[in-house]
């Protein structure tokens, strides 16, 4: 789990798991993290602030995870082979597309980070260790921004 910004720089790796487990199960304790270190540390307002995440977080248990921390959950639906209509039409009632799209530059990041291969391919047995590959990397991503642009 990391938290990405608008412009894709990566604010911070949240947690850091063994390779079998999904993000959605670290959903809810990395926003418990999240928001806790937003609101007490940094003393932002976390109020209707959209989370956008793909169609693999796409559950009852995630939507009502994010509406607890009082932020707006923007989460492709996954339609799992349903047909009927109405069914369909109540996934999309609260997705919002216009939000949705600004998703690109997360994903943009995402595959940035896919070029370290320590962070792709993890050997390492402490999470200590995957973490500090993980720092690595997302500082040099960030780095990309501030001084890449600079001619």
């Amino acid at each position: 789990m990391t938290l990405i910004d608008n412009n894709g720089n990566i604010l911070s790796p949240l947690l850091v798991a063994p390779v079998n487990t999904h993000d959605s199960i670290l959903l809810p304790q990395a926003l418990k993290q999240t928001c806790s270190f937003l609101t007490q540390e940094l003393r932002l307002s976390l109020k209707d602030v959209p989370v956008t995440l793909d169609k693999g977080f796409f559950s009852h248990e995630n939507m009502t995870a994010i509406r607890a921390q009082n932020m707006k959950p923007v989460i492709h639906p996954n339609r799992r082979n349903t047909k009927e209509p109405v069914k369909i039409a109540r996934m999309y009632r609260w997705f919002n597309r216009a939000i949705y799209k600004q998703r690109f530059a997360i994903e943009r990041t995402f595959a940035w980070q896919d070029t370290y291969r320590k962070t792709v391919i993890v050997y390492e047995r402490l999470s200590a260790t995957r973490l500090g590959c993980k720092h690595l990397a997302y500082a040099m991503i960030n780095l990309r921004t501030f001084v890449g642009n600079s001619e």
